[in-house]
C-alpha cells in the first residue's frame, strides 16, 4: 500500500483515525442533545433537530471543534460531560504496533488534530498515545482548522516536514483535499472511522481499513 522508502514523516489525525470515532459521535449526537434538551424542556428529537442546524452552520470551522465555544453557546460544561463518558474512548485496531514499527524505522510520527486541547488531554490520559508519538499539535494552537486555507503552511512552520516525503492519514476528506493542495504527496483515508457505523463508500483517496495493512507493507 505504501512504499516506506519514500516516507520520512507520517501525520496522523486522531478522532476516526487513531481513535474510534464512536466516542465523538455518541457525545455530539446523543449525550449533548439529551443533556441540552433536558435543560431546555425538549425531548431528544427536538433537541437534536435544533443542534443539527447549529452544527451545520459552523461545520469545518475552528469553533466546531472548540469546547469553549460550545460551553458558551449551550450553557453546558462540555469538558465535564466528556470526562463523564471517557470510558467510551478507545483506539482503533493495531495503532500501537504501527506507531512502534514506524519508530523502529526512524519515521517521524506526528499527531495533527482539530481536537480542542481539553479533549486532546483527556484522550491522551485515557490511551497513553502521547508515549508513542514524536510531536502533537492541536489546530487550536495555529488558529485554523485542518480543512482551512493556510493550515498546512502554518503547521510546516511549527513542525517542519517535506511534503513530498510525508504521509497524511485522516478520516476527513476535506482535510485530505486541503493537504493535497498544500503539496502533501501521500494521502490515505480511513474506511470505517466509527466502529459502530457502516464503512464509508470508496472515494478519491485510497482507504485503509486496518493498520495491519500498513504493518504488512513496512516489512
Amino acid at each position: 500500500m505504501i512504499d516506506w522508502q519514500e516516507i520520512d514523516t507520517v501525520l496522523f489525525d486522531m478522532d476516526g483515525t487513531l481513535l474510534d470515532l464512536h466516542f465523538d459521535n455518541f457525545f455530539w449526537e446523543t449525550l449533548v442533545p439529551k443533556t441540552w434538551g433536558e435543560q431546555n424542556g425538549m425531548n431528544l428529537d427536538q433537541a437534536w433537530q435544533q443542534l443539527q442546524q447549529h452544527y451545520k452552520s459552523i461545520h469545518g470551522t475552528l469553533n466546531w471543534y472548540c469546547i469553549d465555544y460550545w460551553t458558551q453557546q449551550l450553557q453546558l460544561n462540555i469538558q465535564e460531560l466528556k470526562d463523564s463518558v471517557a470510558d467510551k474512548i478507545s483506539m482503533r485496531p493495531n495503532v500501537i504496533p504501527l506507531l512502534t514499527t514506524l519508530k523502529q524505522q526512524g519515521i517521524q510520527r506526528v499527531l495533527v488534530t482539530n481536537a480542542h486541547p481539553g479533549s486532546l488531554t483527556l484522550k491522551m490520559e485515557r490511551t497513553q498515545l502521547d508515549q508513542h508519538l514524536d510531536f502533537i499539535i492541536s489546530s487550536h494552537e495555529l488558529g485554523k482548522a485542518k480543512e482551512n486555507d493556510g493550515f498546512w503552511e502554518a503547521l510546516h512552520g511549527r513542525s517542519p516536514y517535506q511534503p513530498e516525503r510525508t504521509l497524511l492519514i485522516d478520516d476527513n476528506l476535506s482535510v485530505l483535499a486541503c493537504a493535497e493542495q498544500s503539496g502533501i504527496r501521500h494521502l490515505l483515508a480511513i474506511t470505517q472511522p466509527d466502529s459502530q457505523r457502516p464503512a464509508l463508500a470508496p472515494g478519491k483517496y485510497r482507504q485503509v481499513e486496518n493498520f495491519s495493512q500498513l504493518l504488512t507493507s513496512t516489512t
